[in-house]
């Protein structure tokens, strides 16, 4: 492979780099070409760029994708996926020629857009526009909280904690709601750790993004705060190579406020016929066109995935010895901080190793039976009491932590040194996320990443639809965020059906690796809590969903009830009416009630009016599904007999979830429509959600 050599005035700029530049061009379109399909246009002409970024910017280890000591690299124009593989393959990743060939195929290392877990060297899934910059900032903001609490007395710059966090996304990302969400709280929180490169290549599937948009950009950013630079075209056409590194030069000197440098570019140069067009950004670019633009940059148009040897093994030894070098330095850092700070180190083994404070498990609140809760003022509690053993545990609320309950008292605000507010700490622990909460969840995603972090975010139930893409992401990540959903149902009463979440149970139980808790009561959300955050703990992301309205506190294992200990499993016998004659033992009851949440109170008021006709109703409460269907075949048995047929599910929402539960012969109970602006007692009453009505649906199937 040969191309023509061009030299850049203002860096070392070898005929490597330029072969590498021209290498990692040509297997973009092969690659796509392979395919058949995929996104060309962008990674061909974003190479130099990327180059660029890997070789002279981000402190990385191929031979350790998850040193703790690197910079994170984000490809938030996740489509261009080739632009972020090609660079692992040429650095000595764990990425073959034949990887590349596989690009988009079933079960390969390279899929069409990057997946976190699955490609060493990516370090977030990204593909929906707009994740991948949110996601960054949760990075930046996740690196300075870990920072503060592991060497908070360290010089700017001096920490074995200290690292940046690089961007390089699209026209795509920065038109995305979510993009103006995390710039202006990345531009508020002053994230200098940050550097977004945005790829100003003015094409969109469509055509010309001045079919949808005419902003300007940089001055939006400038308003939000951010350090602002503008990088164009070199001469040729090509990206400014020279003037992007003097760029990234004084971005990465800006340690006070985020960086964002408006790169221009041409989509698919220098492919003849192809530059500037539409369809170069989401198809193949075709066989005569890579053909041309083979002979355009100086290789052989008959040979396709065609990698000089000698030029991989250059590039990979010398990646690979910067790699060794900086890791070397960060270790003898690591060790003197180490030596210095032993309560730290022991924090961070702790942290690294995912294990729990010896005092954890005992910490967990117990609440008094016969007492009214509402159990996101108990989850508050207990959250409160899980944050004294945890300092990883952090978050807040999208402004309503009043409301969530999710402020832990006595805690610091995380807030930029520059902040005039009380509290005010670079390393705070309460998140004051503003009325974003689409980039709250984004956010989230980019702690938890870090591997260090429980990251949490409070909002109603009703909002979680703002969050939900960013929700699906940590899902398929299997990320360990957690979601205060409170105020779950038309018990909040007087806010009117905007506020009153009818379908979102469903829809979020419809999220594969979401688990979702809707606890019955103050004990029920405490040991729910413990399990999450605890050793065996959900392996993804967990919604709690949480009452506005007080609930009674269960008696626990006495007077027909079981205990709230076994909320752990999901589902489990919360009451049945003890039997007349003991000495009979045990028997299936007549009816089962299955229930979650505040309706659990209305479950067991039915079962005990029940039990006075001469019908024994056993209350199954159900706080998690996915808990529940997570058990054996056996214990699920032994909640709800098969042998019994007769089952009512009572739910404040849409029933649809709960008929394979049920059966044909079920009953389910609950909201099929919209609420309405009245109070909480006025809507249950309207809607059917009361004892009585549950007694009477167990009469009807008992045929009385």
């Amino acid at each position: 492979m040969t191309s023509t050599y061009v030299q850049h005035a203002h860096i070392p700029w070898t005929e490597d780099d330029q072969r590498a530049v021209t290498t990692a061009r040509v297997l973009a379109m092969d690659a796509v070409q392979e395919a058949g399909h995929g996104h060309p246009g962008t990674a061909v002409s974003l190479a130099p760029a990327a180059h660029l970024i890997f070789r002279r910017f981000l402190r990385h280890d191929p031979a350790d994708p998850r040193w703790r000591g690197r910079d994170r690299f984000v490809l938030s124009c996740g489509h261009s996926s080739l632009t972020l593989y090609i660079q692992l393959y040429l650095a000595g990743y764990p990425l073959t020629l034949d990887d590349l060939r596989a690009y988009r195929k079933r079960g390969s290392l390279t899929p069409a857009h990057p997946e976190w877990g699955h490609t060493p060297g990516v370090e977030t899934t990204t593909g929906p526009l707009g994740q991948g910059i949110a996601t960054a900032v949760g990075m930046a903001m996740g690196a300075r909280r870990e920072r503060g609490l592991l060497d908070p007395d360290a010089p700017e710059g001096t920490s074995p904690f200290d690292h940046r966090v690089f961007v390089l996304c699209s026209d795509g990302d920065i038109q995305e709601g979510i993009s103006a969400e995390a710039g202006s709280f990345a531009g508020h929180q002053r994230l200098g750790n940050l550097v977004v490169v945005y790829d100003d290549n003015r094409i969109s599937i469509e055509g010309s993004t001045d079919l949808a948009t005419s902003e300007d950009v940089g001055a939006r950013y400038e308003a939000y705060g951010w350090h602002v630079q503008r990088v164009g075209l070199a001469a040729d056409g090509d990206i400014d190579v020279s003037a992007l590194s003097r760029a990234l030069e004084e971005a990465a000197a800006e340690t006070t406020r985020p960086s964002i440098v408006l790169m221009r570019s041409i989509i698919s140069w220098p492919v003849p016929g192809a530059q500037n067009t539409a369809k170069s950004h989401g198809s193949a670019l075709g066989a005569d066109a890579v053909r041309a633009a083979k002979s355009v940059l100086g290789v052989n148009p008959d040979t396709a995935f065609d990698v000089s040897a000698d030029l991989h093994d250059r590039l990979t030894s010398a990646a690979r010895a910067a790699g060794s070098a900086a890791h070397r330095e960060w270790d003898a850092a690591f060790d003197a901080w180490a030596r210095g700070n032993p309560d730290g180190r022991a924090l961070l083994d702790r942290l690294t190793a995912k294990g729990l404070p010896a005092a954890f498990e005992d910490a967990r609140p117990v609440f008094a039976a016969d007492t009214q809760v509402a159990t996101r003022k108990a989850f508050g509690r207990a959250l409160n009491a899980a944050a004294a053993e945890l300092p990883e545990l952090w978050g807040g609320s999208s402004d309503l932590g009043d409301s969530n309950n999710t402020t832990v008292e006595g805690s610091s605000s995380f807030l930029p040194a520059s902040s005039a507010q009380p509290g005010a700490d670079p390393a705070g622990r309460t998140v004051h996320w503003g009325i974003r909460e689409h980039f709250m969840a984004a956010a989230m995603n980019g702690i938890a990443l870090s591997g260090l972090s429980r990251p949490y975010g409070g909002t109603f139930l009703v909002f979680s639809d703002y969050m939900r893409p960013a929700v699906r992401l940590a899902a398929l990540m299997k990320l360990p965020t957690l979601y205060v959903w409170t105020h779950d149902s038309i018990g909040l009463g007087e806010d009117g059906p905007t506020h009153q979440p009818v379908e979102h149970l469903a829809s979020l139980r419809a999220i594969p690796g979401l688990d979702i808790v809707r606890p019955g009561d103050a004990n029920e959300t405490a040991v729910a809590l413990w399990k999450v955050l605890g050793a065996a703990g959900s392996a993804g992301p967990t919604g709690f969903s949480l009452s506005r309205q007080d609930l009674p506190v269960f008696p626990d294992g006495t007077d027909g009830f079981g205990s709230a200990a076994e909320a752990v499993r999901g589902g489990y016998v919360r009451y049945e009416a003890p039997v007349a004659d003991p000495s009979a033992g045990p028997a299936d009851p007549d009816v089962v009630v299955i229930a979650t949440g505040s309706e659990v109170q209305l479950a067991v008021a039915a079962a005990r009016a029940l039990a006075a006709d001469g019908i024994r109703a056993r209350v199954v409460s159900m706080p998690c599904r996915e808990w529940f269907d997570a058990q054996d075949a056996a214990y699920r048995d032994s909640v709800i007999p098969p042998t019994v047929r007769r089952r009512i599910a009572v739910e404040a929402g849409v029933g649809q979830g709960w008929y394979d539960l049920i059966g044909l012969d079920g009953r389910s109970i609950g909201v099929q429509e919209f609420g309405a602006s009245a109070s909480a007692a006025e809507l249950y009453e309207h809607f059917g959600l009361t004892a009585d009505a549950v007694a009477s649906a167990a009469r009807e199937l008992m045929g009385r």
